[in-house]
């Protein structure tokens, strides 16, 4: 009596690999496509399969190969979308040890001489099959030299040969390549179908499992078939007897969907006790702390994508509880809070995923989350501080200058022309008549700083506005006491720069006796006024009393905001001809 030796075990994805374009899920539009090319006998010569993992690219390709190959079970049969999966090639196709089908993974085999292993051996027909065809998987993993290798090839390949590429980037496979086969792009199989395959495989396995924890499996998956089929097969290890829906949420380290959206609703309650409290407790049980973050987040954008399409909550792979209390949120809760909840849950899941203790981390993103939960809108906290009594503006006796009182308040203060001193010199009335008219484009000391802006002298520039402390001024003729902060040449290089400049000498001297402020200085007044008259608004006051730790980084006047508007927009097209202006 001899022992028969027992089947080694198959896990389910390899085990349940579809083995006809009858047995691919979710991928109608391909099938129907190669189906037409193989009964009106337009068969490409290059193929690729493009998609997320496990949605059944190689599959495809080995698929097509038994096609192209099949010569059914008489041995007498032709190109079919439907074969025999009896005959040899079929059979040795489908386990992978056709000589005439090569399987190479790009990931591995990268370089031109890879390539070129194949560009020689192209010449040569198949050894037993109709077709020599070769599947590249991973073919974006290839160097761009062995691309190039590979494109004269694939341009004019033998009759006898065929490409079959597969990859989830395509867009880094070059153009040229792709304009060379015919693409096929792989869906991600929708949440009905995949749980009606993971239930089919289950009853062929004689596996109890619930709708429940088939949900949470195809949640899981993210629409790959190889993904889901590799859960089931762990989540039918785990069960014992049914796998319930709580198994497969410890299996996968979830927390329960109905705990978190308890845990949701007292963050937007702001009851930070009981969320701290309930985040330990799923802890305690095995939650990811991380994995209640991603939850809750998930959760977010679904109640925001059912705010905005009820249609959403239809979705197979949400319970009916979950949905009813979704769809309560979405009516009961503003898009400006689930906006702002998002935007800190994803700053909190970085700062988890990043941080030595993700706990700790996660208790104080729920605590963040809470407290601003009760936060009033934009428009709700300009109506209530418009609301608050105004504060008096401060004494201008005691040093903040009031509005009205005298103080400057515009962005930049125009430098006033100083009055010529008595005794000052003679004027200049012994200048040629052109000289005096090319002096009098710059009738002020302002025109002369203009013409250094102009020129892009930054050096001068900040010199002069912090330097000089004008006393006299008439075109041609400046004179200046020196600030502290003056540079000793700069009368020797102002005079210079201005000769050169304008064509004209300029006398330019050094006097002691003046005290007027530098441009510098005017500008530092009237940013600090404007700062007092910002501050002494009524609006803004309520403002820093409510958030104490606020300050004013930046102040605009109306007449800026005007300008930089009307930089920003876009210039109006006047239309040159009007095909109505000859009626």
């Amino acid at each position: 009596m001899t022992d028969t030796a027992p089947t080694p075990y198959q896990v389910l994805a390899r085990k349940y690999r579809p083995e006809t374009f009858a047995d691919l899920v979710g991928q109608d539009a391909m099938v129907r496509t190669l189906k037409n090319a193989f009964e009106a006998d337009r068969i490409a010569q290059a193929f690729v399969m493009t998609g997320i993992r496990g949605t059944g690219k190689t599959t495809t390709a080995r698929i097509i190969a038994k096609g192209m190959n099949c010569i059914g079970p008489d041995g007498q049969g032709q190109p079919t979308t439907e074969p025999c999966g009896q005959c040899e090639h079929c059979v040795a196709i489908m386990e992978g040890r056709h000589v005439d089908v090569m399987e190479m993974d790009a990931a591995s085999r990268t370089g031109v001489g890879d390539i070129r292993e194949i560009i020689d051996s192209v010449r040569y027909r198949a050894a037993s099959a109709r077709y020599k065809i070769y599947i590249i998987d991973e073919v974006h993993m290839l160097s761009t030299s062995a691309f190039n290798a590979l494109l004269k090839t694939l341009e004019e390949p033998p009759a006898h040969v065929k490409f079959i590429f597969a990859t989830t980037e395509i867009r880094k496979v070059p153009v040229t390549v792709l304009s060379r086969c015919q693409r096929f792009d792989l869906r991600r199989i929708e949440p009905e179908d995949m749980i009606a395959l993971m239930r089919k495989i289950a009853v062929s396995e004689s596996a109890e499992i619930t709708d429940d924890a088939l949900a949470l499996i195809t949640r899981a998956a993210e629409g790959s078939a190889r993904d889901a089929t590799s859960l089931l097969d762990q989540a039918i290890s785990h069960g014992a007897g049914e796998t319930t829906a709580d198994q497969v949420r410890a299996m996968l380290g979830l927390a329960d969907r109905g705990r978190v959206l308890d845990l949701m609703d007292m963050i937007l309650r702001g009851d930070a006790a009981g969320a701290l409290t309930e985040l330990s407790a799923q802890y305690a049980e095995g939650a990811d702390p991380l994995a209640v973050l991603r939850d809750l987040a998930e959760i977010t954008h679904w109640v925001s994508v059912v705010k905005i399409t009820p249609d959403a909550a239809e979705d197979p792979t949400i319970s009916p509880d979950e949905r009813t209390r979704g769809a309560q949120m979405a009516e009961a809760l503003p898009m400006r809070v689930l906006t702002r909840m998002w935007q800190m849950l994803l700053k909190a899941l970085e700062e988890v995923a990043a941080a030595p203790n993700a706990m700790m981390a996660a208790e104080m993103a729920v605590i963040r989350l809470t407290h601003v939960s009760d936060l009033p809108s934009p428009e709700e906290l300009i109506r209530k501080l418009q609301d608050t009594p105004p504060t008096p503006p401060p004494n201008p006796s005691g040093g903040m200058p009031a509005p009205g009182n005298g103080a400057p308040v515009g962005g930049t203060t125009a430098y006033a022309q100083a009055a010529p001193r008595s005794g000052g010199g003679a004027p200049v009335t012994a200048l040629a008549q052109d000289t005096a008219t090319a002096l009098a484009r710059y009738p002020t000391f302002e025109h002369v700083v203009e013409l250094i802006r102009t020129r892009r002298d930054v050096k001068l520039l900040v010199d002069v506005e912090g330097g000089v402390r004008l006393v006299a001024y008439q075109p041609g003729r400046i004179e200046f006491t020196p600030s502290d902060s003056a540079p000793r040449d700069l009368a020797a290089r102002l005079g210079s720069r201005l000769q050169s400049w304008t064509g004209n000498r300029w006398a330019v001297s050094v006097v002691s006796d003046g005290d007027a402020p530098t441009i510098a200085e005017l500008k530092d007044a009237a940013a600090n006024a404007l700062r007092s008259e910002a501050e002494a608004h009524p609006l803004v006051q309520a403002v820093l009393a409510e958030f104490p730790k606020a300050k004013i980084t930046h102040i605009q006047t109306p007449e800026e905001r005007a300008a930089q508007v009307e930089t920003e927009a876009l210039p109006e097209v006047e239309d040159e001809w009007d095909p109505f202006d000859d009626e």
